[in-house]
């Protein structure tokens, strides 16, 4: 997982904010396929996201990012870098908390690939 400091939400308008994040992802990103985790996002089963895994797992360069943006969402030159745009639902979710539940999606996603009974 590629982790990047929180932007202060008290140093500029909500743009400026996600421009400064946004900048220090798209570093973090250098050499990673990233996925966008955005509420605008392509809505998957965990069916879904464990084939999409699957085909990541055996693409180059094999580096693949979930990307989950501050307490003012991504910026758009971030989700024009990611490959993809995922949503964990149509809800708001704070950012650490979507940490979690990203998280617990993947190990879900790995053990449908391996055929693990936690899915069901």
């Amino acid at each position: 997982m590629v982790v990047v400091r929180d932007e202060p939400l008290d140093r500029g308008t909500a743009a400026e904010v996600r421009r400064r994040e946004g900048s220090r992802l798209l570093d973090a990103l250098d050499g990673w396929t990233g996925i966008a985790l955005d509420r605008a996002g392509r809505a998957v089963s965990s069916e879904d996201l464990a084939a999409l895994v699957g085909r990541y797992e055996e693409a180059p360069p094999q580096r693949t990012a979930f990307v989950i943006g501050g307490a003012e969402g991504l910026d758009e030159p971030v989700l024009a870098a990611c490959r993809e745009r995922l949503s964990l639902g149509a809800v708001t979710l704070p950012h650490q908390l979507a940490r979690v539940v990203a998280a617990e999606q993947l190990y879900r996603a790995l053990t449908i690939r391996a055929g693990l009974p936690y899915h069901r």
